[in-house]
C-alpha cells in the first residue's frame, strides 16, 4: 500500500466507536451463520463440479483442530475457496459475481468490509512459481473470497447462487 492510500484509508472506512462495533458483530454474524448454513453447501457441492474449501465443513483437513481451539461463539469465520482448476474459469466465475449479481469486488486483498474475492494464483501468489504454488495447494483457478459487512447474508447467498445457476446453465463449469 502507497503512502497516500495509507494516509486516506482511515478516512474511507468507518471509524466511529459504534459503527465499528457494529461492524464486528455483523462479522460474527456472517462467521455463525456460514457455519449453520451447511444444507446450503450440499446445493453449492452439487452445483460445482470443483473443491469447495471451507474449514467449517466436516471434510476440511484442518475441521477438527480449528474445532479444538476456535471461539465456538465465532464460528469457521467468513472466508471461502473454491477451486476452479484453471484461471479463466475462475475469472468467469469472479465476472459474474462481480459484474452481474453484484456479490462482491475482485481484489487482490481481501482486507475490507466490503466482500472481496480473489483468484490466488494469479494475484497475491503471482511471484511463487508453478512449483511452489502447487506445494502449497493453490492451483492456477482457486477463487479465495471474504465475505464482507455489507448486505445480509441471505442476499449474499442469493447472489452467489444466481451467478452458479448462470455458469451451470451456460455450461461454463463444465470440466469437459
Amino acid at each position: 500500500m502507497g503512502k497516500t492510500v495509507a494516509e486516506q484509508l482511515p478516512r474511507r472506512v468507518p471509524i466511529e466507536r459504534g459503527m465499528m462495533v457494529m461492524v464486528i458483530k455483523l462479522g460474527l454474524a456472517t462467521a455463525v451463520r456460514l457455519q449453520d448454513r451447511r444444507a446450503r453447501w450440499s446445493f453449492i457441492n452439487a452445483l460445482i463440479p470443483y473443491e469447495v474449501i471451507y474449514p467449517g465443513l466436516e471434510d476440511h483437513p484442518d475441521h477438527d483442530l480449528l474445532k479444538s481451539i476456535s471461539n465456538k461463539d465465532y464460528g469457521y469465520g467468513g472466508m471461502l475457496c473454491l477451486d476452479m482448476e484453471t484461471e479463466a474459469r475462475a475469472y468467469k466465475l469472479m465476472n459474474l459475481l462481480q459484474n452481474h449479481t453484484q456479490f462482491g469486488l475482485m481484489a487482490v486483498s481481501l482486507g475490507y468490509y466490503e466482500t472481496l474475492m480473489s483468484c490466488s494464483g494469479s494475484s497475491t501468489s503471482s511471484e511463487m512459481n508453478e512449483e511452489e504454488r502447487a506445494l502449497a495447494g493453490i492451483s492456477p483457478g482457486l477463487v479465495r473470497m471474504s465475505v464482507g459487512y455489507s448486505g445480509t447474508l441471505e442476499q449474499r447467498w442469493a447472489q452467489f447462487e444466481k451467478a452458479l445457476s448462470r455458469l451451470q446453465d451456460s455450461g461454463l463449469l463444465s470440466k469437459n
